[in-house]
């Protein structure tokens, strides 16, 4: 959601610049900044960013530079500068002591000078061609940065399954090792234990070292991430979920470790889906 767009439009109104500025965040946050001139143009303005864009903190501000031929080209209401003066010395003619009347005041007041009209209307649809420009830069920007992150996260969900599988190749003689330690021990202890009594600590150590469910469902989310990723919408919060979803079978599968091995590869687990999860707040 990171991306940064700037478009410049010159009219027969004047100078356009839009400058829009994104940053991840849970949902649509749009500050805008316009000037006064288009602030009927809100709604709509609002409206295609929500159309265009579904996450991010997003900051537009539109600038607008009238054309140098305009403001040079000044009209002055000469019927309501009459008027102002006129009521002028009305007033100071009650003053004992009235200050002579000052033109640049006259000037000042609201209305008497005037600038050339513009055509509202064509300026309004140049801000909304413009805008439609600058958040197509933006995308573009943001599918950029989204392709180099998609790489990543496809990159650890190999990983991932790597582990996943080497896991479950070892099970058997981790368990196998794991059972005849204990039997080792017994004997060193000289203890009698019923032979059945023995089988069934066996039985029961297997059951609760079994990780096979968490394995299935550890690889089942890697190939769901995966699928989401070719997706044409927007997926963060999908994969938001499914990281989750990875984390809680990476920690039963440290859970139920019985040696050093499985425990480093639960912790490797880990760390590889905080990597993608930092970077999937980033996607929309």
């Amino acid at each position: 959601m990171t991306a940064f767009a700037r478009q410049e439009q010159q009219t027969e109104q004047g100078e356009l610049i839009w400058e829009i500025r994104s940053v991840n965040h849970r949902y649509l946050e749009l500050s805008l900044r316009l000037d006064e001139r288009f602030r009927s143009l809100e709604m709509p303005i609002r409206k295609l960013f929500s159309e265009k864009l579904a996450r991010g903190k997003v900051d537009a501000v539109l600038r607008y530079k009238v054309p140098e031929a305009q403001s040079s080209n000044l009209d002055i209401d000469q019927k309501l500068a009459q008027s102002v003066v006129l009521q002028s010395e009305l007033i100071a003619g009650l003053a004992a002591e009235a200050a002579p009347i000052d033109p640049i005041r006259v000037l000042q007041w609201p209305g008497v000078l005037k600038a050339e009209s513009l055509d509202q209307v064509a300026l309004n649809a140049s801000v909304i061609s413009s805008l439609l420009l600058s958040i197509n830069d933006l995308i573009t920007t943001r599918e950029t940065e989204g392709t180099a992150l998609q790489k990543m996260i496809e990159q650890r969900c190999t990983d991932i399954d790597a582990i996943a599988k080497a896991t479950r190749q070892r099970m058997p003689d981790i368990l196998a090792h794991h059972q005849q330690r204990m039997a080792d021990r017994v004997a060193e202890l000289q203890v009698n234990l019923d032979p059945e009594r023995l089988e069934q600590e066996m039985v029961l150590l297997a059951q609760k070292s079994d990780v096979a469910e968490e394995l299935d469902r550890l690889e089942s989310h890697v190939v769901e991430v995966q699928s989401v990723l070719q997706r044409d919408e927007p997926v963060g919060r999908r994969l938001d979920f499914l990281m989750q979803e990875l984390n809680r079978e990476a920690n039963t599968l440290g859970s139920k470790s019985i040696n050093s091995e499985t425990t480093n590869h639960s912790i490797e687990l880990k760390v590889l889906i905080e990597q993608m999860r930092e970077q999937i707040q980033n996607i929309e």
